[in-house]
């Protein structure tokens, strides 16, 4: 029960239910209502978004779906007031909503590249600012934004992402140099190739993305959502409580490499 009496609210955790792929959001969700926490399952999309919540519902754990556009300052604000309302506080954030985009640098319109910085960074931004006044009542919180491998290198493509992620990782850290003193801790995850509901068309078994990408994996494989939600966990956790500003690279060696 690594998270007993906590509150927690996960962005992009709509894909969260027991025998379907699942997302880091979701896995994130379920396995923090494993640890005793009260889950807040966010999303734009709310049928398995519901279906998540109501499956960690029937193992017992306390759970609640609100529909969230990260993007949306006034969502957000809806959001965190429904949470204190329903649970009395909020003890974690994490920051996982997400999008793809694949082009290069020439190939890039500005529509795309404004919608991967508003879901990625802004969506972080406007969230951590929007919990930060409710971790201070209660003396402190820790915040986990999602950010990528592809926020610590390039790539032939996504720059878009690239530049999002990116700018996740840095805002992370001066959230962790700003708030230290009050007990509010900020860490960004990279993962690395994974296998969620977002990749999957492009990782299918047998194809020339997916042996390309394996070819750079020391490790040989793909990550699985429970595999990130777990150092997710760790930094979501008190186990992590002198952990601030840091970078947890789940990437099979990928980076190292």
């Amino acid at each position: 029960m690594r998270l007993e009496g906590k509150v927690a609210l996960i962005t992009g955790a709509a894909f969260g239910i027991e025998g379907e792929l699942m997302g880091f959001g979701g896995a994130s969700a379920r396995l923090f209502a494993r640890e005793g926490a009260k889950v807040v399952v966010t999303d734009v999309a709310e049928e398995p978004g519901r279906r998540t919540a109501a499956g960690i519902k029937e193992t017992g754990a306390e759970a609640m779906f609100l529909h969230l556009d990260v993007t949306d300052e006034a969502e957000w604000a809806s959001v965190v007031e429904a949470t204190v309302r329903a649970y009395g506080k909020l003890d974690i954030l994490v920051n996982n909503a997400g999008t793809g985009a694949f082009e290069r640098v020439e190939d890039l319109s500005i529509e795309v590249w404004d919608g991967q910085m508003d879901v990625h960074a802004k969506g972080a931004f406007l969230g951590t600012r929007q919990v930060i006044p409710e971790m201070r009542k209660t003396g402190g919180g820790s915040i986990v934004n999602i950010s990528s491998i592809y926020g610590l290198v390039g790539s032939p493509t996504s720059t878009a992402y690239h530049a999002a992620k990116g700018a996740v990782r840095l805002f992370t850290k001066a959230t962790a140099v700003q708030y230290a003193k009050e007990g509010i801790r900020a860490n960004s995850v990279h993962p690395g190739f994974a296998m969620t509901p977002l990749t999957e068309g492009r990782f299918k078994s047998g194809s020339e993305s997916i042996e390309a990408r394996l070819a750079v994996v020391p490790m040989g494989r793909l990550a699985t959502a429970d595999e990130v939600a777990t150092g997710i966990l760790y930094l979501a956790s008190d186990e992590s409580s002198f952990v601030t500003g840091a970078e947890l690279v789940i990437d099979g060696g990928m980076t190292a490499a």
